[in-house]
């Protein structure tokens, strides 16, 4: 049984791969450069965006993992309709998505909507993991900093923002789960329960550090001040305007009949717990 892992050299694929090969399945790992690759998993060369490349990755799997890189519209759209293509073709035997936190409700012309609805019409066994938002963003150097310079965790969420946080570990939990057991299909949403609140954050930091940590909600303009030295301006841009997005919402809380929780018995790390496992 061979699972195929897209991005497994990056912050989402990455302990997807560690997850199974912990668990003795054996493992592909989709790269760009195989020559390039040095992790445990077997290299496997392919082209994100060709149908010809992905089918002949695909043929014979039992699973595959796959989510959208970071890129434009256009760039994912093009990633989603050759996964699809490829999958229709190849007939893995079984696909997980992640979301990677987008929204996937109605029958939009989102990339990821374009992906998850073109799997459904192939007949594949689908399940889609769907996070929110992602502890590791709490790590970004700008975060970070005011944490340990003036024990004051910026964010750009209000504090009466409800969100089902989870961390790159808890997806990788579910979707080695999921890849393993296909009796599970559709919607998985991963994260905590009862959402957490920015005090919930900043509790879990200064539990941590052994010291006081509180919240401070940052406006999404103040966010964009101190992402754009880091991402540039252009790819700054999506991820602020989620966070615009944020301020007209009352919370981002996960389903609890279709959470991990309820579907599978799985529960995510407490971000005390994510801590000192992401700084062991």
């Amino acid at each position: 049984m061979t699972y195929l892992i897209h991005g497994a050299t990056g912050a989402q694929g990455s302990p997807v791969v560690s997850a199974l090969l912990a668990a003795g399945a054996p493992v592909a790992a989709a790269v760009r450069d195989p020559s390039a690759y040095a992790g445990a998993a077997t290299p496997v060369a392919v082209d994100l965006t060709s149908v010809e490349s992905l089918t002949k990755a695909y043929e014979g799997l039992d699973g595959i993992f796959v989510h959208l890189t970071v890129g434009s519209p256009d760039m994912q759209r093009a990633q989603a309709e050759a996964v699809v293509a490829a999958v229709a073709t190849a007939r893995p035997a079984r696909v997980v998505v992640s979301t990677s936190g987008a929204q996937i409700e109605g029958a939009g012309s989102s990339p990821m909507n374009v992906l998850v609805r073109g799997l459904e019409a192939t007949g594949v066994s689908l399940a889609v993991v769907a996070p929110r938002l992602y502890l590791e963003n709490l790590l970004l150097p700008p975060v970070t900093a005011g944490v340990e310079q003036a024990g004051v965790l910026r964010y750009p969420i209000r504090g009466d923002y409800a969100v089902s946080w989870s961390s790159h570990l808890d997806v990788a939990v579910v979707v080695a789960h999921l890849l393993q057991d296909a009796s599970v299909t559709g919607v998985v949403g991963v994260g905590a329960l009862p959402g957490l609140l920015g005090a919930d954050l900043a509790a879990g930091f200064a539990a941590h550090r052994g010291g006081d940590v509180r919240f401070e909600a940052q406006t999404p303009d103040g966010f964009a001040a101190v992402i754009e030295p880091l991402f540039g301006a252009e790819g700054a841009a999506p991820v602020v305007a989620s966070y615009r997005w944020r301020a007209t919402q009352e919370s981002e809380v996960i389903d609890e009949a279709t959470s991990a929780q309820t579907r599978l018995g799985l529960v995510p790390r407490t971000v005390e717990n994510w801590l000192a496992d992401v700084n062991s």
